[in-house]
């Protein structure tokens, strides 16, 4: 059924917990996972004149942020190990993560996108947007939420 499963993470424990679904889900299925993280370019500190980053310089500002990036996707693999699935991993930083989400999903031949929903509803879940929601809305390949 499925052959190639994406299964996006930040992080969080929402998100540790699709990983661990996905894992299992390609597990049993015999698919291949893929574990992406996407993070916003805006999300990167900014180097500043004078601010306290500024002593650090912007290549040790991006060492730091890698190894963030790193641990996160490295925490993900654990996950994904500890159900028996071997995964390989992804980091992209692009403006639009849900664009991101989709875009690798297409380039890698995935058939199914497993994906956190973070259980906003309500006018937080309006103004905050869904990165879950906006993937639901714009692509054609099946969309797996764990909540």
């Amino acid at each position: 059924m499925f052959k190639k499963v994406l299964v996006s993470t930040d992080g969080s424990a929402f998100s540790n917990k699709a990983v661990a679904t996905a894992a299992r889900l390609a597990q049993s299925l015999g698919a291949k996972l893929l574990l992406l993280h996407v993070r916003s370019p805006l999300e990167t500190p900014h180097h500043v004149e004078g601010g306290a980053l500024s002593n650090l310089g912007k290549k040790a500002v991006m060492l730091e942020i890698e190894d963030e990036e790193r641990k996160l996707l490295d925490a993900a693999l654990e996950i994904a190990a500890a159900d028996g699935m071997k995964a390989e991993t992804a980091f992209i930083a692009g403006y639009s993560p849900y664009e991101a989400i989709i875009r690798i999903a297409r380039e890698q031949h995935c058939d199914l996108i497993v994906m956190a929903s973070h259980g906003r509803g309500g006018i937080s879940g309006f103004l905050l947007g869904s990165e879950t929601q906006k993937v639901l809305t714009h692509t054609t390949i099946p969309v797996l939420i764990v909540r």
